[in-house]
């Protein structure tokens, strides 16, 4: 290799976290512009039906929706940006310019490092129950969320407001009213 040609980036190889993971072989600056996301260009209901019969509970996908009319799906003709992970505390992010996605350091990556970036992976009301499980994170971060989705689920927030609710039920006030200050 020449002095004036730099060696690559990353590498795609096995990863602790899922699957396959791309790591830095070098240093990597913070706002290098790592890889561009490619795939499939398509519509969100081409990707809908493409995907219709997907089994509810595989959580595995490389959909990336890029604006209202726009998803790339790089499980066809995708390159190695389908296999960065999720992280909780990632050291990339995504960046959509002019309809394109790119995958930025957002902090120095040292040598050896998985890149990882947060999905955000949007919920609906029509998720099953066990979506946290089947979108369950494994990034191992101190602060990690538990799962892919944004915004998280804070169960131990819904016991209290489910204790609250019965509290309230217990003392004849509705759920969503104020109680009224008692002096």
């Amino acid at each position: 290799m020449s002095a004036t040609r730099k060696s690559p980036l990353y590498k795609v190889r096995r990863s602790k976290i899922h699957g396959f993971g791309v790591f830095a072989t070098r240093a990597i600056r913070k706002g290098t512009r790592v890889i561009e996301y490619l795939g499939d260009r398509i519509s969100h209901k081409v990707a809908d039906q493409r995907y219709e019969d997907k089994d509810e509970d595989d959580g595995h996908t490389f959909l990336f929706i890029v604006d209202r009319g726009v998803v790339i799906d790089a499980g066809v003709d995708g390159n190695d940006a389908r296999f960065i992970n999720h992280g909780c505390d990632p050291n990339c992010e995504s960046v959509i310019e002019d309809r394109r996605v790119f995958i930025e350091a957002i902090r120095t990556i040292r040598p050896g490092e998985e890149l990882k970036y947060d999905y955000q992976i949007g919920r609906a009301d029509s998720d099953p129950a066990n979506v946290d499980e089947i979108y369950a994170c494994r990034c191992g971060a101190e602060a990690c969320r538990g799962t892919m989705l944004w915004p998280a689920r804070r169960p131990k927030k819904r016991a209290k407001k489910k204790a609250k609710a019965k509290s309230r039920a217990k003392s004849g006030v509705k759920p969503g009213a104020k109680k009224r200050a008692r002096r």
